[in-house]
């Protein structure tokens, strides 16, 4: 199981993991809203992600299953880095398209999130996901992992931070060595849980 820089195994891989891993996730449809046109929008918003990890040069990880492709993906910003114009523009663009309200409800869940979370510089865990027909077999884990190198391998981070929106994640994340530093409601039926993992010990 080995991971490696997303575009090493395809173009738009991370992208297609993640509209999977996170199509029903409780963030992308309070942002996004419902409607017909959901999934056009979902792949619009992820591939932002992406390619701000990418303008920034930031890690973009996956691991691949033979034949399968890409059937994991990571996201991480690093400490310390700088959105260049060309993201900045891009991302005007995209929220012009998809709407003020909507601009709104992302702005709410980052100043939410961004109250709660881990004020020391560190690297942090965007997203992560795994196909529903790849789960329960470690890979995961095996990101975790490898993104806790990269963090002890930077002495300009202290560790990786995290939000989560699901509960049931909460204590996998422990299990990882992650411990709760905040939580709070973002809106009805949606709770953040702000996470840190200490790469000093």
């Amino acid at each position: 199981m080995t991971v490696t820089h997303i575009e090493a195994i395809a173009g738009g891989a991370a992208a297609d993991v993640l509209c999977e891993a996170f199509h029903d996730y409780p963030v992308m449809r309070f942002v996004l809203g419902e409607g017909p046109d959901y999934d056009r929008r979902l792949r619009w918003l992820i591939s932002l992600f992406v390619a701000a990890r990418a303008l920034r040069g930031e890690p973009i990880l996956g691991i691949a299953d033979g034949e399968s492709g890409a059937v994991a993906a990571a996201l991480v910003t690093l400490p310390g880095r700088e959105s260049p114009p060309e993201l900045i523009a891009k991302r005007q663009s995209f929220w012009n398209e998809i709407g003020s309200g909507a601009k709104a409800r992302y702005d709410h869940y980052r100043s939410v999130a961004g109250s709660i979370g881990v004020p020391t510089p560190s690297h942090h865990l965007n997203m992560i996901g795994v196909r529903r027909a790849s789960q329960g077999r470690g890979f995961a884990r095996v990101l975790v992992e490898a993104i806790h190198q990269l963090a002890q391998a930077d002495t300009a981070s202290a560790g990786v931070s995290l939000n989560t929106e699901a509960a049931e994640n909460v204590p996998l994340y422990e299990h990882l060595g992650y411990r709760v530093s905040g939580r709070a409601r973002v809106t009805d039926g949606i709770e953040t849980w702000a996470m840190f993992w200490s790469a000093r010990g």
